[in-house]
């Protein structure tokens, strides 16, 4: 790194005169108590994003004075800087819809800064995307660092921790199996501590997903957030970011169409959340690699899902960590991923795996032979109603609905379906498909976690627990159920669920790949031919404006058309 263009003369200010930049600079940060020794320094940038509105990044300042001791121990500058913060419960309409927004605050931060290196601090769902989807942008070094999973809570001797679980006891309050003192009893002990989800959820996915791709330093994903390992983990990245620095160790040598694999593979093994596929589009289409769908179905055949975890399992995020955390799963997986990818600690995965400790007994981990669940965690489905494809999370569903034909029952917006799934006068038997569309990136808008359509009341008293459902929208990774989703094009914009009517037959075959609407083609075309797109908001400025007019369908991320690199120059798995 050269010397006269590090720290803080990086990005001076454009006022004409460069020299007049970097003293007026001098100038006001020097208010800020830092002497010319501290400014002569590399600077690290770390990307700030603790809220009162988070719980998730509630040891976000523990972790940046973390980050901070290790990039001061290495002789660098650390300075954090303020970004948005999501949390996918306090994000009006949802955190997707904003998920957006952050990656360009993150990244037109990362470029309008001095900054030789960048420590972004991650966690709840949306938030490491945005990052990897804002550092795959600016292409300034960067690593990533998550704030970790909450620890496992109990209720009346029951293990229980969000989110599965609370869903799981939303559905016997819903069926009144449990009245409404023991729900407000359960809401007190879902969350015992900072942190992300304590399941598979989302944001404990994108954390394995990123660590596979090597964009985290190894070991931190599985951290708890209150664990000391977390702030030592914190201290060794800010250490690790001088060196990436004066490296030069930019996320275009690391994000490539391998590494992408890599992380792709790893979400199969960990049957992680359906939105790992969907954000792992939008961050390869920041360096120009596109998600071939029919290789990621094929690669699903040859990677069985390996942890016992919930929701397709038993065991908690503080279990893996115990179990070994990502090592073990990076062991098992070695066979199978790319190992000459190159890492943000500058070696390659290969290496990396080969100086891990160890292994050990453990239970939560199953080897390559004695899998959870074979034949792909996540499913492609193909046929007319899905349009260009949708997706199903097969290690989360009834084995007796994989194949099923039933009568759809269709809501035709959120609003509807909030109004009419508990009508007792609702036609809808336990055999029937539930369709919910206009749900999608600009329907909903923002493709909110609503695919997971509650079973109606009036069948839920009767005991049923799952049904067929089918949507344009997302599934919480914390949700399960045999739940079709992501179907492209979107309701909204014409795609095959604009199409269904009350009580079409439709027929989902996961082990054939098919998902079909049982009409002839004839009809099919006489329902396209008569289709309206339906009425556009209407405040459309501002922020609204600019997503309805530029958000992309389910199979490039729903980023924004203008955020995406095109052409494509690769394609992902390879």
């Amino acid at each position: 790194m050269n010397e006269k263009n590090q720290g803080m003369r990086r990005k001076l200010t454009d006022y004409g005169d460069a020299e007049f930049s970097l003293y007026l600079r001098k100038a006001f940060i020097k208010a800020m108590g830092f002497t010319d020794d501290a400014l002569s320094r590399p600077v690290i940038g770390i990307a700030n994003t603790f809220s009162s509105y988070n719980a998730c990044h509630a040891t976000v300042p523990q972790i940046v004075e973390a980050i901070k001791r290790g990039v001061m121990l290495a002789g660098g500058l650390p300075m954090d800087f303020p970004t948005i913060s999501l949390h996918e419960s306090f994000s009006y309409p949802t955190s997707m819809y904003l998920r957006n927004l952050m990656s360009m605050d993150t990244e037109e931060m990362m470029r309008a800064l001095p900054m030789d290196a960048c420590i972004v601090i991650g966690g709840c769902d949306k938030t490491v995307p945005a990052q990897l989807m804002a550092a795959a942008s600016a292409d300034i070094p960067t690593i990533v660092v998550v704030t970790g999973p909450m620890l496992s809570g109990s209720h009346q001797g029951e293990r229980i921790c969000a989110c599965t679980d609370c869903r799981r006891f939303w559905a016997s309050y819903r069926a009144e199996q449990i009245d409404a003192r023991e729900i407000e009893a359960v809401t007190d002990r879902l969350v015992t501590s900072a942190g992300t989800c304590g399941v598979m959820g989302t944001a404990s996915t994108m954390a394995c997903m990123t660590e596979a791709m090597g964009m985290m330093l190894p070991g931190g994903a599985t951290i708890p957030a209150v664990h000391a390992d977390r702030l030592r983990h914190a201290e060794q990245a800010g250490a690790r970011a001088m060196s990436l620095a004066s490296e030069g160790l930019a996320p275009s040598r690391i994000m490539t169409e391998k590494s992408l694999a890599n992380s792709l593979r790893v979400l199969l093994a960990i049957g992680g959340s359906t939105n790992g596929l969907l954000h792992l589009a939008a961050i390869a289409g920041r360096v120009g690699i596109q998600i071939d769908m029919e290789a990621f179905d094929a690669m699903g055949s040859e990677t069985p899902v390996l942890i016992d975890l919930k929701p397709t399992g038993s065991a908690y995020m503080d279990d893996l960590h115990a179990a070994g955390g990502m090592a073990t799963i990076m062991r098992e997986l070695k066979p199978l991923l790319h190992l000459d990818c190159v890492t943000v600690t500058g070696r390659t995965l290969g290496e990396e795996i080969d100086a891990l400790p160890p292994a050990f007994e453990q239970n939560v981990v199953r080897p390559l032979s004695n899998p959870i669940h074979t034949g792909g965690g996540i499913v492609f489905l193909k046929g007319n109603l899905s349009g260009d494809g949708a997706i199903i999370k097969q290690s989360a569903c009834s084995e007796e609905l994989l194949v099923h034909k039933g009568r759809a029952v269709v809501f035709d917006s959120l609003d509807d379906l909030a109004a009419r799934i508990d009508d007792p006068d609702l036609d809808v038997a336990a055999n029937d498909v539930l369709v919910l569309r206009n749900a999608g990136p600009k329907g909903a808008p923002g493709m909110p976690e609503a695919g997971y359509i509650p079973i109606p009341k009036k069948l839920a008293k009767q005991g049923v627990k799952d049904m067929v459902r089918i949507s344009d929208c997302r599934m919480s990774g914390t949700a399960f159920g045999t739940i079709v989703l992501h179907a492209t094009p979107e309701a909204a914009a014409g795609g095959p669920l604009a199409l269904v009517q009350n009580g079409d037959e439709i027929s989902l075959d996961v082990p054939a790949r098919r998902l079909s609407l049982e009409i002839s083609e004839k009809e099919l075309q006489h329902r396209r031919d008569a289709w309206a797109p339906p009425d556009e908001p209407e405040v459309r400025r501002g922020y609204q404006k600019l997503f309805f007019d530029h958000v992309t369908q389910a199979d490039e991320g729903c980023d924004f058309d203008f955020s995406i690199n095109r052409p494509y120059v690769g394609r992902t798995p390879v």
